[in-house]
């Protein structure tokens, strides 16, 4: 079984209709999207599907590849072009195998639900603990659901216990990608090769492209030791540009030998060869060093750049600043843009014309636990048409408008705090953030659409009237919330009339008061008022979008 020749690919068709296909189709105009049953699967076929273009195109210029966008390749080009790494992705048999380690023997299996991000450990299982992700949910897997699992796991690898490695981003990274519109002259295709560089701009940015062996562009190709040696470290520079595409820190080999017939247990397609185990082993691949990997946004620390993770409360338009632009409206937190959004942004937009939007997708793991998979397709408007001169006033002000948004969800959420508890309180009020934000995203979408088209189309916009506008619908949405949501309708044993009151009168302090006008650069036009009892001994620095940060958690 050959992944380059294989249907394993579930797709939608245009008709609406689902197929699987091998990636010789993948430039198919009827297909118009992955179709898999869990949606990590498509976050994972769309990095596969991207990676194996980049890393065999042999397009090499600006003008080959906006071909490559106008008159997709036909099936039998991308045949050619896969020819000389197709080696890489065999699946089964007695040599090596597609991500699983080459060299593995054990004489004890793991059932192959453990392939599952979210499946029990070990030790959860041996001690009972598996309430609420139980074993044996998937016991058998066709080999087609088996290379999406496999994939998906060393993509995200989560921490595993001693030795088991995360992957080169950590476990469980934020992807970001950027989307084309499926319509009449647009497929698949477009949203895949738009995220992928002309040949030589891509070795150029990382690795040792004079690295020219297979196994150190695709490590299952040679036993681990040909790459990191034991209790290593494996750094950018010790293998091949591509590499960073097809990471490998877990250490794991399927049992072909042990098979059912019967459906499978993700996608229910019957299958003679339903694997039901694998053999695993710790102390893979090591990566270390200076990665950036080109699908994800990364954040600065003093040691250096981290890529970002989802965090608890998902993903939405207060990341926009950071994933889009790159930026944030405090100086101390400096982002970085996924390079691949970088690149079509700055040097492609004109080319790609409306219809862009920015894929987000990843787990929010706690560790080894993952608690949620996100994902959110964040629009554009035509951003990438505008001159750069102009993307940069809009950056500046969607950077107050989300500091001002911050400022008011944290003045919201200490108010019900306040009004539930009292101000010491603790506790996780994620819940009432996640209200906010989810409550006022689709009044921040239609200023954001009508800034940039007026942008792009060379009007004039009232700055200060838009401020304005935005700053009232969140008083409102604050009030709406607070009155309406989570304390004039919550629970009998949370109301406290006297407490509630001081709550409503602290709140209104803080909406009417100098700091949201402020953040939105609006002039100060009446005194503020008169300073309230201190919300937090901490008050937020607006704004970044962030979720909580640890020191083994990155920010979204």
């Amino acid at each position: 079984m050959n992944l380059l020749h294989e249907p394993w690919m579930p797709v939608r068709l245009r008709d609406g209709t689902r197929e699987w296909i091998s990636p010789q189709r993948l430039s198919d105009p009827d297909v118009v999207a992955f179709d898999a049953d869990r949606p990590d699967f498509n976050g994972a076929l769309a990095q596969f599907a991207i990676g194996l273009l980049q890393s065999a195109t042999p397009v090499n210029s600006a003008s080959e590849w906006r071909q490559g966008f106008k008159v997709p390749p036909s099936a039998a080009v991308l045949h050619e072009w896969f020819v000389p790494i197709e080696a890489a992705f065999v699946f089964d048999g007695d040599g090596p195998r597609f991500m699983q380690d080459r060299g593995l023997q054990a004489e004890e299996f793991v059932d192959i639900g453990g392939l599952l991000i979210e499946s029990p450990g070990d030790n959860t299982v041996k001690n009972n603990g598996d309430h609420f992700v139980k074993r044996g949910h998937v016991e058998a897997l066709c080999p087609q659901c088996a290379a999406l699992a496999l994939l998906t796991l060393q993509l995200n690898a989560p921490a595993g216990g001693a030795g088991h490695r995360t992957g080169l981003r950590g476990g469980g990274p934020l992807t970001t990608l950027i989307d084309v519109a499926a319509g009449d002259d647009r497929s698949l295709w477009h949203g895949l090769w738009v995220n992928v560089r002309e040949r030589d701009s891509f070795l150029a940015m990382a690795g040792d492209c004079t690295q020219l062996a297979l196994h150190l562009r695709f490590p299952w190709l040679a036993d681990i030791t040909a790459i990191q040696k034991s209790d290593g470290e494996t750094a950018p520079m010790k293998v091949h540009p591509d590499h960073v595409f097809w990471a490998m820190p877990r250490r794991i080999r399927l049992d072909f030998e042990h098979v059912s017939g019967g459906a499978c247990d993700i996608c229910a397609r019957p299958s003679e060869h339903r694997l039901q185990r694998y053999a695993t082993r710790n102390h893979g691949l090591n990566y270390k060093g200076a990665w950036e990997h080109p699908l994800s946004p990364y954040y600065e620390t003093k040691e250096g750049w981290l890529p970002l993770h989802p965090q608890p409360g998902g993903l939405g338009y207060r990341q926009w600043l950071g994933w889009v632009a790159g930026a944030s409206a405090d100086a101390k937190r400096l982002r970085k843009r996924a390079r691949v959004v970088a690149h079509a942004l700055d040097e492609r937009g004109r080319q790609l014309g409306a219809g862009l939007s920015l894929w987000a997708f990843g787990y929010d793991m706690d560790n080894m636990k993952a608690r949620c998979w996100y994902e959110s397709r964040i629009p554009l408007y035509g951003l990438a048409e505008c001159p750069k001169d102009v993307q940069r006033e809009v950056e500046v002000e969607v950077g107050q408008h989300l500091a001002a948004a911050e400022l008011a969800a944290f003045f919201l959420r200490s108010g019900v705090k306040d009004a539930w508890f009292g101000g010491d309180a603790r506790g996780d009020f994620s819940h009432v953030d996640a209200s906010f934000w989810g409550s006022t995203e689709p009044a921040f979408y239609r200023q954001l659409e009508k800034r940039i088209t007026s942008a792009r189309d060379g009007q004039a916009i009232d700055r200060i009237a838009a401020a304005e506008q935005w700053l009232a619908l969140l008083k409102q949405a604050v009030m709406r919330l607070f009155d309406e949501v989570f304390v004039g309708v919550g629970a009998i044993e949370r109301q406290h009339p006297r407490r509630a009151a001081e709550a409503h009168r602290k709140l209104m302090a803080g909406l009417r008061g100098n700091k949201l006008r402020e953040s939105l650069g609006l002039a100060v036009t009446e005194p503020a008022a008169k300073k309230a009892k201190k919300i937090s001994k901490n008050p937020p620095v607006p704004p970044s979008g962030d979720g909580g940060t640890s020191a083994n958690r990155s920010p979204t």
